[in-house]
């Protein structure tokens, strides 16, 4: 299988940085995903990376970040050694309320992607679970996203899509071409892990990851990454979900 990767937001609440990777270490990630987090000292990053025998093939970067400080961005990817680099989030204050501002936004992903393309790396969005709300003319903002961003790359959280009230099965049916990371997380059963935002470790709640695997080793996609918004112990969610996707 795709060497399993982490993404570092989950275990933000537990530093430092270096005690993450060598947990990440111990059970057997080879790789992990970055955020801005980890962002400020990038040479240290890296040092630390490979102290403890891990890649960041993929890293989120906000739209801002992306637009603005472009050199900077590559600067970092570069240093870390990325492969992708993908935009993962909209303020609330800045997602448009209607069809012609979301198809704008994808427009704005696509003149990215024209830039990172050309410095040679995936570039892509990361959907939460706004993008599948119908909007007041019935109209979905990721099919507009997509629509108006036609050459952009697509890291899939699976969880936000259902969470969006979304078939996931049929979105990857539909722009599985699109995929090149996954976001391997899970859902608590209804009045559960409150604690952790109703989320869960993979393998542990109500997503049917087992079934969802199957179908997206159909999809381009390199990258399967294990994600939990708030957990409240990172090594359990570490361990347990890593080993749920490598018994698939």
């Amino acid at each position: 299988m795709t060497d399993l990767s982490y993404q570092l937001y989950s275990s933000r609440n537990f530093p430092p940085l270096y005690q993450t990777l060598d947990m990440l270490k111990r059970n057997g990630y080879a790789q992990v995903e970055g955020y801005g987090g980890v962002y400020s000292d990038p040479k240290a990053t890296k040092a630390a990376l490979d102290a403890n025998g891990l890649a960041m093939p993929t890293g989120h970067f906000s739209i801002d970040f992306l637009e603005k400080e472009q050199q900077k961005v590559l600067d970092i990817a570069g240093t870390l050694g990325m492969k992708a680099i993908y935009c993962p989030h909209l303020a609330v204050d800045q997602r448009p309320s209607d069809a012609a501002g979301w198809s704008a936004f994808g427009e704005r992903l696509e003149a990215a992607h024209a830039t990172y393309s050309k410095a040679g790396y995936i570039f892509g969005w990361h959907n939460h679970d706004f993008e599948f709300k119908a909007l007041a003319d019935g109209s979905i903002p990721q099919k507009l996203i997509f629509d108006a961003a036609p050459s952009i790359s697509w890291e899939a959280d699976i969880a936000w899509i259902i969470r969006g009230g979304a078939d996931p099965f049929q979105w990857i049916e539909k722009y599985g071409s699109r995929i090149s990371a996954v976001h391997v997380k899970d859902i608590a059963a209804a009045g559960q892990n409150a604690n952790e935002d109703g989320w869960a470790d993979v393998g542990y709640g109500t997503v049917d990851w087992k079934s969802l695997m199957t179908v997206l080793r159909g999809t381009p996609v390199h990258f399967f990454i294990m994600e939990h918004d708030n957990p409240s112990d990172d090594e359990r969610f570490a361990r347990r979900s890593i080993a749920t996707v490598k018994a698939f």
